[in-house]
């Protein structure tokens, strides 16, 4: 596993929800969003929420932000259909909140 903390640059955060089919089979946040930010080596969190989306936040080097944003927009799990993705709070970070990335219920 990577470690985000000791990347060097500009660490960034932002937050999210995605609208669509999202919450299905295993959930769309369990185990590939989980699985993608730590791949990416992000850290932050997920939850579905009671209105159908997913929403969360992930913090990270910039450039590995940006790469998480694109795969909240575009791809998601196999079985999600991604209609939008809301960004928001977006800003530079001194240090990481996180040290992992988790699913929150």
């Amino acid at each position: 596993m990577s470690a985000p903390a000791k990347v060097s640059g500009a660490l960034k955060s932002v937050d999210y929800e995605v609208f669509g089919r999202v919450q299905v089979f295993h959930y769309f946040p369990n185990q590939y969003t989980e699985q993608e930010a730590k791949k990416l080596g992000v850290v932050g969190w997920v939850k579905n929420t009671s209105q159908g989306t997913v929403t969360g936040q992930v913090q990270g080097p910039e450039e590995r932000v940006n790469e998480m944003k694109s795969w909240l927009s575009k791809v998601g799990s196999p079985s999600s259909r991604i209609d939008k993705t809301n960004f928001s709070n977006e800003k530079e970070i001194s240090k990481l909140d996180f040290s992992d990335f988790n699913t929150r219920y």
